[in-house]
């Protein structure tokens, strides 16, 4: 419909031989100043020295001759605001859209065919899947969801941190520590995680174990046979089983895995091989110097002064496994926003090299999460692990609603905690609170869930007593839940555009809360009243288009609340 306006002020703006201009057509914050309005009067006044309200009531006019039967009627509005009401048969029509396409209402073909690549969700093996990667991992997979929704075909992988010499130092304590016992099989994960941490301040406080440390690191770059190659070895299998049940857990499933030790080789000799031209030695490393124009960004060092390659060089050889494995039109990474000046000056350097990598690559990137009030933050520590975290989440869950199934309380904990996560604009820290992140009424996944859940419960009822829903008779007013529902896809492809989900969940609640109120003074399951069987369409629509907001959130709707 948007398209079609434009197209209609065009058109007229061609006989007012009024051209080549850039205009807005854009839905109201307003539902009472019509379902679209348009700038284009103000936009041309200037241009063409008109009174912009003249200029409006002539487009208005020129549109009014063949005026479609999907628009009722057209007014000006302000100094010039031109404000389209769509009609109650093109509303139906919506419904009808809804209803037949199901799982497939507000896809669009933004990106059909193209190849996107979305890397996220990328661990540290020795450490344990912790809420930074929560975080990162509903973010991907939203985008993930998105990109599929928008006709791609999407790749989807992830970046494990495997051999450096924080490995090496986790790897020094675990050998360390087997000289007493075998390893509790039972805490793996978490005894995998405190050696990370023990070694690293081990390695801080003595400095007789540096050597060994860095003999470990050797070793395990060049995959000697050794002690500690089969002890890496052994963890690696570990941490990639328990990341890929953590993630699954959450809905996510990888095409491809990318290590940092592949990456590191392929980034070293792209270094060296655009040595001077691109990089340069200084005092036995080898450093990137941006060009003046670039104030912005530092001088860093991509292979450090042991020859080691540091993480600049680790990810600008990524970019170049990634380009030649999957030769993406848009490469998607995502991580937290402490890193934004790291990525500026790896694409910085990138385009030098191969522009084509820095001109796909996309990065998205997020804050950090923070707790309120000490009852979550003294069960969970400073940094919670994933799993604790959504743990938690389902037994204050439990509290509230003590019968329901374990699979369900699950699939609540972790609407909970993306609903919270997504709803923030890109880059912002957000804070997880309990009592509103969980609540069935507020403000909050669930209550999506819910809102959701019955909705559809409400189609079977009517379904039981010998009602369903049909579009014969409409109710004699549009509504606005069909004003809203008409905009869900024009939402989806604006998350899609910028790559933000935040305003696919500002969507949803709209949707929700404004559903619960008409809901509130509607008699929907009613045999006396000729217009219930389109109030039950209308429902079903609903709940049809929040199941479909709530799957691009990366979140399940379960079928009983």
């Amino acid at each position: 419909m948007k398209e079609k306006i434009e197209n209609l002020i065009k058109s007229a703006l061609q006989n007012l031989e009024i051209e080549e201009v850039v205009f807005a057509v854009e839905n109201p914050s307003d539902i009472n100043n019509g379902d679209y309005s348009t700038n284009v009067a103000m936009v041309c006044a200037k241009k063409i020295g008109k009174n912009p309200k003249e200029l409006a009531l002539s487009v208005k006019e020129l549109i009014e001759k063949n005026l479609p039967e999907d628009i009722e009627k057209i007014e000006v509005a302000g100094t010039g605001f031109i404000n389209f009401y769509l009609s109650k048969k093109y509303f139906k029509s919506i419904l009808k859209k809804i209803i037949e396409e199901k799982n497939e209402w507000g896809r669009n073909t933004l990106n059909y065919n193209k190849k996107i690549l979305v890397e996220h969700s990328s661990p540290n093996l020795f450490k344990p899947f912790h809420i930074g990667h929560l975080m990162n991992n509903t973010i991907g997979e939203s985008i993930v969801r998105l990109a599929k929704y928008s006709g791609a075909n999407v790749t989807t992988m992830t970046f494990p941190s495997d051999i450096s010499l924080g490995i090496a130092k986790a790897v020094f304590i675990l050998l360390e520590k087997i000289k007493d016992g075998p390893i509790d099989v039972d805490n793996e994960i978490v005894e995998y995680g405190n050696a990370y941490v023990e070694g690293t301040r081990r390695y801080d406080e003595d400095e007789s174990i540096h050597n060994r440390v860095k003999e470990i690191a050797d070793n395990l770059y060049s995959q000697k046979p050794s002690d500690e190659w089969d002890m890496f070895t052994k963890c690696k299998a570990i941490n990639i089983s328990y990341f890929e049940r953590i993630t699954n857990r959450l809905g996510s499933k990888f095409d491809s895995y990318i290590y940092e030790s592949e990456a590191g080789i392929v980034g070293s000799e792209i270094v060296e091989d655009n040595t001077p031209k691109v990089f340069t030695k200084s005092e036995g490393a080898i450093v990137y110097i941006p060009d003046e124009s670039r104030k912005d960004i530092n001088t860093s060092v991509f292979i450090n002064s042991q020859d080691n390659p540091t993480y600049e060089a680790k990810d600008m050889g990524l970019l170049s496994l990634k380009f030649n494995k999957y030769q993406p039109d848009i490469s998607i990474f995502i991580t937290d926003n402490q890193q934004i000046s790291h990525f500026e000056v790896v694409l910085d350097a990138a385009k030098k090299i191969n522009p084509i990598w820095s001109e796909k690559s996309f990065h998205v990137h997020h804050g950090r999460m923070s707790f309120k009030g000490e009852k979550m933050s003294s069960r969970l520590g400073g940094v919670p692990v994933a799993e604790e975290l959504l743990n938690a989440v389902g037994e204050d869950i439990t509290k509230r609603s003590a019968d329901l199934e374990n699979e369900i309380l699950d699939i609540i904990a972790i609407a909970a905690i993306k609903f919270t996560i997504l709803r923030a604009a890109a880059g912002k820290d957000i804070n997880f609170d309990p009592e509103t992140s969980l609540s069935f009424e507020g403000d909050s996944g669930p209550y999506l869930q819910y809102t959701t859940v019955r909705s559809f419960s409400l189609i079977e009822k009517a379904k039981e007593v010998g009602l369903i829903p049909s579009l014969e008779k409409a109710s004699s007013e549009i509504t606005n839940l069909e004003k809203i529902l008409e905009k869900f896809p024009g939402v989806v492809e604006r998350s899609t555009l910028d790559w933000s989900p935040h305003h696919v969940v500002g969507y949803l609640l709209f949707l929700a809360q404004s559903f619960n109120s008409w809901y509130a003074n509607t008699k929907i399951i009613d045999k006396e009243n000729p217009e219930t069987p389109y109030n039950l369409s209308l429902t079903q629509a609903v709940a049809q288009t929040l199941k479909n907001g709530l799957y691009l959130l990366g979140i399940k709707t379960p079928e009983k609340m």
